[in-house]
């Protein structure tokens, strides 16, 4: 039988479509293969979590059965959290972000923090993060914070890129090389107030945007902005790795205690 780390990948959700061609009357739930590739690089099992209620559940399995089980929680990118969420209304319509999966994502985040086990969130994940702990988000960055960078660029998508800061005397600190680090950026949403018990690590330096949180005192909590699973040397970003090492470790030494 194999040791190693098995790490849980929250997933994406495809709600019923009648215009979409791949079985359109069901929910799907899948996650990239980037994602789970990035998981693996370090040696660990990526295993995608799947939903736990809707009207095609049955039986006893529960949320904690896989927070006991895995060493860890992987909280992927994706669709806009719900404003509701963070206590506030969609200022569009087209922001009203996926309920269903706001809900199923947080369900996890407690599950795997009230046994010790390390999350880790990417780009809408350190979103979910700060809102499951108290905090909220810019519903369009461009829109309530003008001035600031193109954080999102649909055409060119994760070829989209900036720098951030690292905070001197965080763990990210730590972790990464001193000075300016280049990063790719998807997102139009972003976090606004941040959630008690965390602590900023990066920012974007033009415009502040907050671009990884950590939670201090408590469950191993961290989470990046960027997708570091879209990173690849060649492109001339930050070298990740350590932040995924970082993780593991901690998932490590939950499995040890």
């Amino acid at each position: 039988m194999t040791n190693r780390l098995k790490i849980g990948i929250s997933a994406c959700f495809f709600h019923p479509d009648g215009e979409r061609k791949a079985a359109p009357s069901k929910t799907l739930l899948w996650i990239e293969q980037s994602t789970a590739h990035w998981v693996m690089s370090e040696g660990a099992l990526p295993v995608m979590i799947p939903s736990l209620n809707g009207a095609t559940f049955r039986g006893e399995v529960r949320v904690e059965d896989y927070a006991q089980w895995l060493d860890g929680l992987v909280m992927h990118g994706g669709a806009d959290v719900w404003p509701g969420s963070y206590g506030e209304q969609p200022l569009r319509p087209e922001w009203h972000g996926d309920r269903v999966r706001d809900e199923y994502e947080i369900a996890l985040v407690q599950a795997f923090s009230r046994v010790g086990k390390p999350v880790f969130g990417i780009c809408r994940g350190v979103q979910l993060l700060n809102v499951a702990h108290g905090g909220t988000l810019y519903q369009d960055i461009r829109t309530q914070k003008p001035g600031a960078l193109v954080h999102r660029d649909a055409e060119i998508y994760d070829l989209n890129f900036h720098e951030v800061d690292i905070l001197p005397g965080t763990r990210l600190a730590q972790l990464l090389p001193s000075g300016r680090h280049k990063i790719n950026s998807v997102h139009h949403q972003g976090i606004k107030d941040l959630a008690p018990g965390f602590v900023v690590e990066a920012v974007s330096p033009i415009d502040g945007v907050v671009e990884a949180i950590r939670h201090v005192g408590g469950p191993w909590v961290a989470g990046v902005q960027w997708h570091p699973e879209f990173h690849r040397p060649e492109l001339g970003v930050v070298d990740d790795t350590p932040l995924l090492r970082d993780f593991l470790q901690a998932a490590r030494a939950a499995r040890a205690e």
